[in-house]
């Protein structure tokens, strides 16, 4: 993994989070449904960026980009739901949405500038 590409890192460190919480859901909280949907989500976001990494040209990096920016969407969605029937607390789902927000940010500007090249 090349040290400086901070979407690749960050996304690998948010999927590491989600599978966390999927556990702690699971364990503690006994809930199967929502978080086996925020599992899937939470983890694509990063899927889909080494994908695009790999990609064999320009469009295809920007179509499995394009894919990671729909993950990361849905999983906000998916945070919030669990925030507002209090599978999570405010604090953990705050924190959680703050790095979605950020990965957010992230592919959206590198799309951007794919889009203006």
């Amino acid at each position: 993994m090349k040290k400086d590409n901070v979407v690749q890192i960050k996304s690998y460190a948010f999927a590491v989070r989600i599978v966390k919480v999927y556990q702690f859901l699971c364990e503690q909280k006994k809930e199967f449904v929502l978080s086996k949907q925020l599992l899937r989500s939470g983890t694509s976001i990063g899927a889909n960026i080494e994908e695009a990494i790999g990609g064999q040209s320009e469009k295809d990096f920007f179509a499995k980009l394009t894919i990671s920016y729909k993950e990361a969407r849905e999983t906000h969605y998916w945070i919030r739901l669990l925030k507002d029937t209090n599978y999570l607390t405010v604090e953990q789902a705050d924190n959680l949405l703050k790095d979605a927000d950020e990965l957010l940010r992230i592919i959206g500007s590198i799309q951007k500038t794919i889009r203006n090249a």
